[in-house]
C-alpha cells in the first residue's frame, strides 16, 4: 500500500510539472542547484571556482545524477529496512543532505592535487633558475616572468619576491610561504637556498642535483599513493553498499513474515538504524580520508 501511495505521488509531480511546461530533470536540476549554492561552505568557493577553471567541476547534471542514485539507494535502504514509506523519505532526504560535504570533499582533492602540481613545478624550476643566476630572488623572478605557473601559487610567490626586497633578507619571506605551502619538498628547498645563501657556499651544483632527485622521489611516492588509494577506494565502496545488504540477507534466511514480526520490537528497529548510521559514518569517514590533502605532511 505504501509503494502505491510513492508510486502515485511521483507521478502526480511528473505530471504536474509536465503540463506546467517544465521537464522533471529541469525541475531538479534547479532544485539541486539552489539548495547546493545556499548551504555550501563559504571556504569553498575559491576550491570550486578553480575546480570550474580546470574543467573538474560537477554539473547540475552530475548533481542531479548523484541525488538520484544516492538518494534512490538511500529511500530503498530505508523501505527494506523497515517496509515504512517514512523510513524510506527520512533516510532519501538525509542521504541528499550529505552530498554537497561530498562534492566539497571531492573538490578539496582536487584543488590540492592541482597546488602541489603546481609546487612541484614551483621547485623545480627555482632550482633551474638558480643554476643560472646564482641568486635566490633572481630564481623567483624568473620563474615568476616565464609563465609556468597559475594562480594561487604565482601570486604568492610575487608577494615572496617583494617580501624579500622590502625586508633585505628572504627569511621572513621564505618563513611565510612554507607556513603557506607545509609541504616537504618546499620546506627542504628554502632550507638549503637559506644555506647558501647565509653562508656563501661556493659549488652548488651538488647539493641542488641531490635536491632534484629527492623531489623527483617525492613527487614518485605521492602519485603511486595516489593510484594505490584510488583503487582501494573503488573496493571499499564496493564493500560498504554491500553492508547495507545485511539486513536483506537476514530477511531471506528468517522469511519476510518473521522479519515483520521482528519489526515491531522498537529494540529490533534501534538495532536497524544503528547498523545504517554506523555503516554511512564508516563510508564517510572513508571519503574523507580519500579526499584528503596531497603530498602534504
Amino acid at each position: 500500500m505504501e509503494l502505491v501511495i510513492m508510486l502515485v505521488i511521483a507521478i502526480f509531480v511528473m505530471s504536474y510539472r509536465q503540463q506546467n511546461g517544465e521537464s522533471v530533470y529541469k525541475f531538479i536540476a534547479e532544485t539541486v542547484k539552489n539548495v547546493y549554492n545556499k548551504y555550501a561552505p563559504y571556504s569553498f568557493a575559491v576550491v570550486r571556482e578553480k575546480c570550474k577553471d580546470l574543467g573538474q567541476d560537477y554539473s547540475v547534471k552530475d548533481y542531479a545524477t548523484q541525488v538520484i542514485l544516492i538518494g534512490g539507494g538511500a529511500a530503498l535502504v530505508g523501505y527494506f529496512y523497515f517496509y515504512s514509506i517514512m523510513y524510506a523519505i527520512l533516510y532519501c532526504v538525509i542521504a541528499i543532505m550529505f552530498i554537497p560535504y561530498l562534492a566539497y570533499l571531492r573538490c578539496n582533492r582536487i584543488y590540492s592535487e592541482f597546488i602541489f602540481e603546481e609546487i612541484q613545478v614551483y621547485t623545480s624550476n627555482v632550482i633551474n633558475e638558480f643554476n643560472t643566476t646564482q641568486a635566490f630572488v633572481k630564481a623567483l623572478e624568473g620563474v615568476r616572468d616565464s609563465g609556468i605557473l597559475e594562480d594561487p601559487v604565482l601570486s604568492d610567490v610575487k608577494t615572496v619576491i617583494n617580501m624579500s626586497y622590502s625586508n633585505g633578507t628572504i627569511d621572513e619571506a621564505v618563513e611565510w610561504f612554507n607556513a603557506k605551502y607545509p609541504y616537504y619538498m618546499v620546506k627542504n628547498m628554502h632550507q638549503l637556498f637559506l644555506q647558501i645563501t647565509k653562508e656563501g657556499a661556493k659549488d652548488t651544483g651538488e647539493s641542488l642535483e641531490n635536491m632534484m632527485l629527492d623531489i623527483d622521489l617525492l613527487v614518485e611516492g605521492v602519485y603511486r599513493d595516489k593510484m594505490d588509494r584510488e583503487g582501494s577506494h573503488k573496493k571499499f565502496l564496493g564493500f560498504g553498499i554491500a553492508l547495507y545488504f545485511l539486513a536483506i540477507l537476514t530477511q531471506a534466511l528468517l522469511g519476510e513474515d518473521n522479519y515483520k514480526k521482528m519489526l515491531s520490537q522498537i529494540i529490533v528497529q534501534v538495532l536497524l538504524n544503528a547498523v545504517a548510521i554506523i555503516n554511512s559514518y564508516f563510508i564517510i569517514s572513508g571519503e574523507k580520508f580519500y579526499n584528503e590533502d596531497t603530498g602534504v605532511e
